[in-house]
């Protein structure tokens, strides 16, 4: 017992020692020099977030996504860096939407029409002849209809951020002219992965046939397809025209664009940041439009030059009849909306 204490006190002893030397050897540590006093602390690192865009760089709505990152960098003084990807680089619409839902991807600008599978209220917005031209629709947008709609999003995981134009939709096709319903009748349409959109096809007796944006060229080119639907820009950047001369403006839909951000990348962010993030969205919205507007014109010229043949339709009650089914199809609460939208001046 006696030696097992007299090993025990030195233990105690040594470690004493040991703790002296520790705690001295931290005091004798030289101070800094004033060189070193003088230099300033390490900056953070900036914090760099992802946005997946379909069109290529040169496009309308991407021209608005580096608008919205030049002004997120701009307002935080570099402190927060948006990276932009245009060309599907991240992927197709509906498989970027999920990325976005899951915090894999933290923003992406896409049609609300694949985002109608996530959050179906949007469906509202996109009905086929509800708006009575391109300023109703942004007077919807800009307004409370369109804030609420931006809100709505957070269930499912997403923050609404902003709106961009993406002109009127119109069928084209590789078969031969339409000026009416009647001329669909049968055609294999690509329409996107929207219920809504396979039902407007279907209710004017073309045969929908939903499919990813970037496999469109190669389906009209071999005849998987007969057609399509678009704006004028889409039309004419994706060269489509020169597979499908023939173009109708029956202005079938206005789709809004929409750039939304993973709710999961955001509140890891504070409220400062995220109300910086947000407003610089909502600021991107009016030059996005201004390029819209350029950019369609250049379009309608080329394939004017390329010798398409444009169809106007002067009258399109048929095609506004073969709509019912799809107004009545929709719930009560999103025919208040319609209604709303239509009150809209």
């Amino acid at each position: 017992m006696k030696k097992s204490r007299i090993i025990l006190v030195m233990l105690v002893i040594a470690l004493c020692a040991l703790g002296t030397v520790w705690a001295g050897g931290k005091a004798e540590q030289p101070a800094p020099s004033a060189s070193q006093q003088s230099q300033p602390a390490q900056s953070a690192q900036p914090i760099v977030l992802r946005l997946a865009e379909t069109h290529p760089a040169d496009y309308p709505t991407t021209k608005g996504d580096y608008r919205f990152a030049d002004l997120v960098k701009e307002r935080s003084n570099g402190r927060i860096q948006i990276e932009v990807y245009p060309s599907s680089q991240l992927g197709e619409e509906k498989a970027v939407i999920e990325q976005v839902q899951f915090g894999a991807i933290d923003f992406t600008r896409v049609s609300i029409s694949p985002l109608a599978a996530f959050s179906p209220n949007f469906d509202a917005l996109q009905m086929p002849y509800l708006y009575r031209n391109e300023e109703h629709m942004w007077n919807v947008l800009k307004g409370p209809i369109g804030k609420e709609f931006l809100a709505s999003v957070e269930p499912a995981n997403f923050v609404g951020l902003c709106w961009y134009e993406s002109g009127a939709r119109n069928f084209y096709n590789s078969k031969r002219e339409v000026k009416s319903p009647a001329d669909l009748k049968g055609m294999k349409i690509r329409v996107q992965q929207s219920e809504l959109m396979v039902n407007l096809v279907t209710a004017l007796g073309a045969v929908a046939t939903p499919m990813a944006f970037g496999e469109v060229y190669s389906a009209l080119q071999t005849g998987v397809i007969d057609g399509a639907e678009n704006n004028w820009p889409s039309y004419y950047s994706t060269s489509h025209y020169e597979v499908a001369k023939y173009y109708t403006l029956d202005e079938h839909t206005r789709v809004p664009e929409i750039t939304i951000a993973s709710k999961i990348s955001m509140d890891k962010l504070s409220k400062a940041d995220q109300d910086l993030i947000k407003q610089a969205a909502w600021d991107s919205m009016d030059y996005q439009r201004q390029q819209w507007a350029d950019y369609e014109k250049v379009a309608i010229e080329k394939i004017k030059a390329n010798g398409n043949v444009i169809t106007q339709i002067p009258d399109n009650s048929a095609w506004q009849a073969a709509m019912k089914p799809l107004y009545d199809k929709l719930s009560p609460a999103l025919k208040d909306v319609v209604a709303k939208i239509r009150q809209v001046q």
